[in-house]
C-alpha cells in the first residue's frame, strides 16, 4: 500500500495539509513542498530537525510519549488521529493478537433477527458486511452486492445515488478503514480492500492517501431508496464484546416519520429468513484472513 512506513506516510500527510498560517508561521516566497516542511514541524514540536526527519523516515523506532504528543500538536491532529500515531509506534509485539472470534455469533444474530423494525448490520475493520438482518438486506437492496460498504460506496455505481451526502461517506469509509489499518498494519484483509479498491476508484485512492483516521460514531444519514425514496436515519456503531474487530451498526428512525413508514414498507417487501445470516458468505470467509 506504500513504499514507505506506516508512521512515516502519517506523518507527510499530515504535514503536507498545513499552511504555514495554519501553525501561525510567516509564509515568504514560493514553497517547493506541499503545506510544511519537515523544519518547520521539528521547530514547533521542540524537536530537532534531525530526529524529526529520522522520524518521518522510519528510522526513529521509539519516540517517548512526549515527543509523540508534541508531534501531534504541531501537526494540530485531534483526539482520535493522535491516538492513531501513538498505534502506529507501537512494535509488532505490543500490537493485540486476539482479536477473538472471527465469526458473528450465534446470540448477535438473533439480536438482529428479532428487530424487525430495525436495519441492523455487522462489519468487519475492512468494511466487510458480516452478517445482517432482512431489513438490512432490504435497505441495501439497490446494489449489485451487500458485501462491503466502501466497495459500494465507491464502486458500485447505486452508491452515488443511494448515498445523498456522498463525498461524506466517501470521506467516512476511508477514514474508517485507515482507523483500523492503525490498529493492525499487517493485516492481509485490509491490504487486500485497500489495494482493490485503490485500483477501481481513483477518489478511493486518492482519499486514502490523505491519511484521515475515524472511527464509526453516531450521527445522521440522508440516504435514498430506489424504491421506497429519502431517508433520514440516526445511526450508531458498538464494538461487539469477545471480537473488538466487529462493529454492529443500527439503523434508526423517529417515530412516526416518514422514514418510519418506509421501513415498514421495506420491512412488508423483505423476504424474512428464519436467522439473519452473513450477505455473502465470502466476506465471512474474508473476515477470517485477518
Amino acid at each position: 500500500m506504500s513504499n514507505g512506513t506506516p508512521l512515516g506516510d502519517f506523518l507527510r500527510a499530515r504535514r503536507e495539509v498545513l499552511k504555514p498560517h495554519d501553525v501561525g508561521l510567516p509564509e515568504y516566497g514560493r514553497r517547493r513542498v506541499p503545506g510544511l516542511r519537515r523544519e518547520e514541524v521539528a521547530l514547533l514540536a521542540g524537536v530537532s530537525s534531525d530526529y524529526y526527519i529520522r522520524l518521518e523516515q522510519g528510522r526513529e523506532n521509539s519516540p517517548s510519549p512526549q515527543v509523540l504528543e508534541a508531534v501531534a500538536q504541531a501537526l494540530k491532529l485531534d483526539a482520535e488521529a493522535a491516538d492513531h500515531l501513538n498505534r502506529l509506534c507501537l512494535a509488532a509485539s505490543q500490537r493485540p493478537r486476539d482479536w477473538g472470534e472471527t465469526e458473528v455469533s450465534q446470540q448477535l444474530l438473533q439480536l438482529m433477527d428479532g428487530w424487525e423494525h430495525t436495519p441492523a448490520f455487522v462489519v468487519g475493520p475492512a468494511l466487510d458486511i458480516m452478517a445482517g438482518n432482512s431489513l438490512a438486506t432490504a435497505l441495501h437492496g439497490g446494489f449489485e452486492h451487500f458485501d462491503n460498504l466502501a466497495r459500494m460506496v465507491f464502486v458500485d455505481p447505486a452508491g452515488r445515488e443511494f448515498y445523498q451526502e456522498w463525498e461524506r461517506a466517501a470521506h467516512s469509509c476511508v477514514a474508517e478503514i485507515r482507523a483500523a489499518y492503525g490498529h493492525d498494519p499487517e493485516s492481509a484483509r485490509i491490504a487486500a480492500v485497500v489495494t482493490e479498491l485503490s485500483a477501481e476508484s481513483q477518489e478511493f485512492a486518492a482519499m486514502w492517501q490523505l491519511h484521515e483516521v475515524k472511527s464509526k460514531s453516531q450521527e445522521g444519514k440522508h440516504l435514498k431508496h430506489p424504491e421506497v425514496g429519502d431517508l433520514h436515519i440516526k445511526f450508531a456503531a458498538f464494538t461487539v464484546n469477545g471480537a473488538p474487530h466487529q462493529q454492529l451498526v443500527v439503523y434508526q428512525a423517529e417515530p412516526a416519520s416518514p422514514t418510519a413508514e418506509a421501513f415498514e414498507t421495506l420491512r412488508a417487501m423483505a423476504v424474512r429468513p428464519k436467522q439473519a445470516r452473513a450477505a455473502v458468505p465470502e466476506a465471512g470467509l474474508a473476515a477470517k484472513e485477518q
